[in-house]
């Protein structure tokens, strides 16, 4: 039986994976995709209790947030 948090984990790799492939002309889309494999992450990383790994989640997310944001704004 797969691990539902392991899954995630690879999703929100696969995920970030993607975005950094999204050329930068479609920034909103990249976020979007980085903040979602990042919320992936992060609760994987709550899973494996992981404090390194739970702040740069967190921190790589509310950047990614921040940015789309940005965006929406222009």
């Amino acid at each position: 039986m797969v691990n539902v948090f392991y899954t995630l984990g690879v999703i929100g790799l696969i995920l970030i994976i993607i975005g950094i492939l999204i050329k930068s002309r479609n920034r909103k889309a990249r976020d979007i995709i980085y903040i979602l494999g990042g919320l992936a992450l992060t609760s994987y990383s709550f899973y494996i209790k992981d404090i390194i790994f739970i702040i740069l989640q967190i921190i790589f997310t509310l950047v990614a947030i921040y940015d789309l944001i940005k965006q929406i704004r222009k």
